[in-house]
């Protein structure tokens, strides 16, 4: 039976702190899919939405045009959506118009397991919770329910929490309770309407097993719920995301000239990236790809298949006198002034200072220091040509029946060029994916201690990529590759991207960064 759904989204979602930064509540990834989409599927698949914005916004309507072009919904603009006259009670006020009928509430945080009843019957749904002074509750007598309690109120011992997800047959009552009561329903939203329920007809208690992605804690106990072994291994990050969706993949950025540049490079790198299928301004989708990411079928064959395909890949450009110069300092910025800007924000961001460490037993001097002893000239002398810019196996599907290679998430720009890059940056992604697997990295697979100025750490790693590793170095230099620039690069990019990541992961990369420069340093 077909019914309608009322999903409100217009709040901030200040439980969760920085990770609603840059993106709605509803868009918080669970697993590679936003959790709005993980709301969707609990229903039936010709169910109708109502969908209230506010917060972020535009971001949701983006989502909404890529990944449910084929859903009924109703997008309802929420303003104000913070500060004085906002709040859930007026976000469902505004939506009043959309809701004459039968509709299920379903807030954008909730997500069950189970069947959903349909709309024959009033009902609310309720789970378990050691702490039920945190949540809005419900007295349960014989199935049915006789009161909702308050969170500032004294539950009866017997309460159960309600969990943001009601069935509201008798809408006519629910929609008088909210007007009559309008400045109580404006601080408690849908609770106002299902108590004239409660008092007016008959409302069901509803069982359901719960997660709630509105609070971090059980946001991350609802992410481990989901965890699925054979999903792609992909590193969270606060401003950008990736959805794997009914045979579509949705890539979400805040940056709108990333998501500009995207997709003018997959129009340069055609035939080695998949096609852009649909745009808006931050998000980009493309058709899902057959095949296996590298890092779950590489073997030792496989890997030296993909350094064939990709020496093809990394096609060199021939360069003007004018161009060879500007794609030096573009080189010179990248790696020197990048390096040099990206270690300080480690070191801010994280605590840490800058001072002779020692690491696993061995004294090294400040990070600065070393990057003193590098030779800027050398690693900014790159090699021209047609890149990727983000080269791991996270990021390299294999299918096996064809043979081939697809290339994905490439990077935006080298540099600010969109058609040239420095194939060395390339082949430095590559070494520092075979020796920080992201599949262990995601399992929290290694450790770290780091008081004042001594530090210790390690990090599993896996046979294959050490095979693959090996065999790299011998490749690179029967290709012609400058080996022990490859290695330098790989030691930049670990300190580059030690600012960018979660702590404590983010610190066992400086680590290594750090240790790894100053060995290629010493070797040289």
């Amino acid at each position: 039976m077909a019914y309608t759904v009322f999903i409100p989204t217009a709040g901030t979602g200040s439980r969760l702190g920085g990770i609603t930064k840059y993106i709605n509540k509803s868009l918080v990834s669970i697993e590679n899919k936003p959790t709005i989409a993980r709301i969707m599927d609990m229903f039936p698949r010709d169910a109708e939405y109502v969908i209230a914005v506010g917060y972020k916004g535009e971001i949701v309507k983006e989502y909404l045009e890529l990944a449910c072009a084929d859903r009924r919904i109703t997008v309802v603009d929420v303003y104000p959506y913070e500060g004085e006259g906002s709040g859930l009670g007026y976000t469902i006020s505004c939506c009043k118009e959309h809701l004459q009928k039968p509709f299920v509430f379903c807030s954008c945080d909730t997500l069950v397991a189970g069947e959903i009843p349909d709309l024959t019957d009033n009902w609310m749904g309720w789970d378990y919770r050691d702490n039920k002074q945190q949540y809005r509750t419900v007295t349960v007598d014989r199935g049915m329910v006789t009161s909702i309690n308050e969170k500032s109120g004294m539950a009866p011992e017997a309460a159960k929490p309600y969990i943001g997800l009601a069935g509201i047959r008798d809408y006519e009552i629910f929609w008088k309770g909210m007007e009559e009561e309008a400045d109580t329903a404006l601080l408690q939203g849908e609770s106002t309407g299902l108590r004239a329920l409660v008092e007016q007809s008959s409302v069901k208690a509803q069982k359901f097993t719960w997660f709630d992605t509105g609070v971090t804690v059980e946001l991350d106990a609802t992410r481990r719920r989901y965890h699925s072994e054979g999903g792609p291994n992909i590193l969270p990050k606060a401003d950008e995301a990736i959805w794997f969706l009914d045979g579509k993949v949705i890539k979400f950025s805040n940056d709108e000239q990333f998501i500009r540049e995207r997709v003018e490079r997959s129009k340069l790198l055609a035939g080695f990236v998949p096609a852009v299928t649909g745009v808006t301004k931050h998000m980009y989708a493309y058709d899902y790809v057959q095949g296996n990411v590298m890092s779950k079928c590489v073997s030792l064959p496989v890997f030296k298949q993909l350094l064939n395909a990709s020496k093809i890949f990394w096609k060199a450009a021939h360069l003007s006198e004018e161009e060879t110069n500007r794609f030096y300092k573009e080189c010179m910025d990248f790696y020197k002034v990048k390096t040099y800007k990206r270690v300080r924000q480690f070191f801010e961001t994280f605590g840490k200072k800058d001072t002779p460490t020692v690491i696993n037993h061995v004294w090294y001097g400040p990070v600065e220091d070393i990057l003193k002893q590098v030779d800027w000239d050398y690693m900014a002398t790159g090699l021209p040509g047609q890149f990727h810019g983000d080269f791991h196996f996270e990021n390299i599907l294999y299918n096996e029946e064809a043979g081939n290679f697809e290339f994905l998430d490439w990077r935006q720009n080298f540099g600010g060029s969109l058609a040239v890059g420095d194939i060395y940056y390339d082949l430095g992604k590559l070494l520092h994916g075979l020796i920080m697997c992201h599949e262990l990295v995601a399992k929290d697979a290694y450790e770290i201690v780091w008081e004042g100025n001594e530090i210790t750490y390690d990090f599993n790693r896996k046979k294959i990529l050490v095979e693959c590793e090996n065999y790299y170095y011998e490749w690179l230099g029967k290709n012609g590759y400058d080996v022990n620039k490859v290695k330098m690069m790989t030691a930049l990019i670990f300190l580059n991207i030690a600012a960018l990541h979660h702590y404590p992961y983010s610190l066992v990369l400086m680590a290594l960064g750090k240790e790894m420069l100053q060995r290629v340093l010493d070797e040289q």
